[in-house]
């Protein structure tokens, strides 16, 4: 019976298995995934598509819609995110959208490396100039003489020039940017001499330029009318032409989960920024006040988060110098009696650094002018407080030591030939003096010469009649 039974269970066993497997071995879901990137394109976001490719893999999606609305970002997000795109073994839709949206500076790259790119009207693409090369002193135009002559000595044929870099720094940055663009646009056939120009030129397109142009392939109202006009395209997937059927596709949106959350807030420039100030004065408290241990922890904790999210950042090192040689100049303010000079030096390096903390203009990646106020306001008024409690310090009577001996008053307690004992702040203190003195007769403490004091008659007490 119980060999049976225990066959009965195999068997069981056996079915479930091999119905799983069955289950694993189904036809790819009927479901289009969407993902959402609205904003700055940075860390936080190049996770968030990885994860979201990864799922849709493990859903055994049939496709991805990327809706982009974003001004741009960091270089290394955004080429992480077109690395995952071209390796995707699912296609990959790149939707411009809602009206009035923009894919600009790379989110014109993550376009060209779709497999398809859709755009809603009253949308925009390009601007995908290396934004830390324009905007500065750095970049030249080769119309400059142009510009010396007066208008009436322009020919007619006379163009404006494109921008150019300035040095070869930015000339091989920039060549780098173009042979980039044009490799995507060579993959996925678009216009590639548009792809330069939006690179070179910061050029720009609307929706249906674009489409008129061959930059993207739709232009579509909402969703639903993308995945219409996708349905039947071929498009190139390892080496391989797959037809589109996304007509009936169900779709699912896949939202950010909680690391990512986390990841975009404390990348956040201001928030970074925050962070590493809190680390640094709950330290420096710390220091102060040893055993105060509450900003100790939480300065600790603040500063290697901040420090986490700055390593991931565009930080400038000249400016994160400025800011923390800023915060030393203040600290010595409290210690050193320079009058306030060390105090405003530091709130100026202070403010400096904090606006040249972070490199380039990079969109959506930049201190806010009124975070940068408000530290530089929060530091000062620290600077002001630590100065008022050292002088206080300065002015209180000393209460130990030596000091507080000095003209301390005292008792005597018994006094023969020149010497005997007093009390003083609750102490005998062999003492001595050229003069003489009785029992219980109040003395002042003139000095102390090793463990014996110098004392005279107290001139607040009258003496004795």
């Amino acid at each position: 019976m119980v060999h049976f039974l225990y066959r009965l269970f195999t068997v069981a066993l056996l079915v479930l298995g091999s119905g799983a497997a069955l289950g694993q071995s189904s036809e790819p879901a009927n479901v289009a995934i969407l993902l959402d990137v609205n904003g700055a394109i940075g860390p936080a976001t190049s996770e968030y598509i990885r994860d979201g490719l990864e799922e849709a893999r493990r859903r055994q999606a049939k496709l991805i819609v990327l809706r982009l609305n974003t001004p741009g970002g960091l270089d290394a997000s955004m080429r992480e995110i077109i690395g995952e795109i071209l390796k995707s073994p699912i296609p990959v839709i790149s939707y411009v959208t809602p009206s009035g949206a923009r894919a600009a500076s790379a989110g014109t790259y993550i376009v060209y490396a779709s497999h398809l790119a859709a755009m809603a009207p009253s949308t925009h693409l390009g601007a995908a100039t290396p934004v830390q090369l324009g905007g500065g002193s750095g970049w030249r135009t080769d119309d400059k003489k142009d510009d010396d002559k007066k208008d009436g000595d322009k020919k007619d044929g006379d163009k404006k020039r494109a921008p150019s870099p300035a040095n070869a720094g930015e000339a091989k940055a920039i060549n780098d940017a173009v042979a980039y663009i044009r490799g995507l646009a060579e993959l996925r056939g678009r216009n590639v001499s548009w792809a330069e120009k939006a690179v070179r030129e910061a050029a720009t397109l609307t929706a249906s330029e674009a489409q008129s142009q061959r930059v993207v392939e739709i232009v579509a109202k909402d969703l639903s009318d993308v995945l219409s006009q996708a349905d039947g395209r071929t498009v190139t997937i390892n080496d391989q032409q797959v037809a589109l059927h996304t007509r009936s596709l169900d779709t699912t949106a896949i939202e950010a989960n909680w690391r990512n959350r986390i990841l975009a807030t404390i990348t956040n420039p201001n928030v970074a920024y925050i962070l590493m100030l809190i680390g640094l004065y709950g330290l420096l408290f710390e220091f102060i006040s040893p055993g105060a241990v509450f900003p100790g922890v939480i300065g600790g904790i603040a500063l290697l988060v901040g420090l986490y999210a700055l390593n991931l950042l565009p930080i400038s090192y000249a400016g994160a110098g400025l800011l923390l040689l800023g915060i030393a100049l203040m600290i010595g303010e409290a210690f050193l009696p320079s009058f306030g000079v060390l105090g405003i030096g530091g709130v100026i390096s202070f403010a400096v650094g904090s606006l040249f903390l972070f490199r380039g203009d990079v969109p959506g990646f930049h201190l806010s002018w009124a975070v940068v106020a408000t530290a530089t306001i929060a530091s000062a008024g620290f600077l002001v407080i630590a100065l008022a409690a050292v002088w206080r310090a300065h002015r209180r009577d000393v209460v130990t030591g030596e000091a507080a001996l000095l003209r301390s008053a005292g008792q005597v307690l018994w006094w023969a030939d020149g010497k005997g004992e007093v009390l003083v702040g609750g102490e005998r203190w062999a003492a001595k003096s050229e003069s003489e003195f009785t029992r219980g007769d109040r003395v002042r403490v003139l000095e102390r010469q090793n463990l014996k004091l110098l004392v005279e008659p107290d001139p607040d007490v009258p003496p004795k009649s």
